[in-house]
Order: C-alpha cells, then structure tokens, then sequence
C-alpha cells in the first residue's frame, strides 16, 4: 500500500495520542512510586513526562504543517500499584515509541519529508534516553 500523507498524519496522530498518554502515565508513576532504590527514577519521571509534552507540541506542530488537526486524544496508559511494575510499563510504553518513530522516520523519508525526518529522529533519542534510563533503574 502506498503512503500518502493523510496516512502518514493518522499515524502522526496516533504518536500525539501515545504522548499524551506517557506524559500522564509518568506523572502517576512519579508520585506513586515508592522504596529508597527508586528515589533517583522518581524525580527522573517528572523530567519524561515534561519531554513527553514537548514531543507532544512538536508533533503537533508537524501535523498543523502537513494540513492536519492534532488529536486531543489519550492513549489508554498502563499503572499499577507496584514499583517494579510501574516502571516495566514505562519501559514497554518507550519500546513502542521507539519502535513508532522509527517507522514514522522512514515513512517521512519515503515522503521526501526530510525536515519532519529530522524532528522525529530527535524525537527518538529522547526515547531511546528514556529507554536507557529505565532499564538502568530496573538494573538491566
């Protein structure tokens, strides 16, 4: 199937929705998290979930620029009241970013999009960031 641009703003779309999500799902993880070796991620946390929204703000500044509407949409988000728990659906949640923008960057590629490609690629090494960092809290 051929990539068109409305296509790839509906995927876009569905990023912003995932951004949304993070951002709120860090914000409850952040205050609900608790034990001594989760102290340093905590505050960590907070700064994910502040990146989320700027990534949030740049995709839609993409969507508007490519002749879309940004969704006010939230994707459904994962919490729990375990702390181990909590930070393995943080890390699912940045695998699937990961995963997202790298497919978002070679669909702008295909679209001769190349400064949407850029934005995205910094994009996902915030993620990738975000990735590092939680495996590092769950000692991996």
């Amino acid at each position: 199937m051929t990539l068109t641009i409305d296509g790839f703003i509906e995927e876009l779309n569905h990023d912003l929705a995932y951004e949304f999500g993070a951002a709120v799902q860090y914000v409850q993880h952040a205050a609900t998290i608790t034990g001594p070796e989760y102290d340093a991620i905590s505050k960590e946390l907070i700064i994910h979930s502040n990146e989320e929204m700027l990534h949030a703000v740049s995709l839609s500044n993409i969507i508007c620029d490519l002749g879309g509407v940004p969704t006010a949409d939230v994707a459904e988000r994962q919490t729990s009241l375990d702390s181990k728990e909590m930070l393995e659906h943080d890390l699912d949640g940045e695998e699937l970013a990961v995963t997202r923008y790298k497919e978002r960057i070679a669909q702008a590629e295909t679209l001769g999009e190349y400064g949407v490609r850029r934005l995205l690629e910094d994009i996902l090494m915030m993620e990738e960031e975000h990735r590092r960092d939680i495996l590092s809290s769950l000692g991996r």
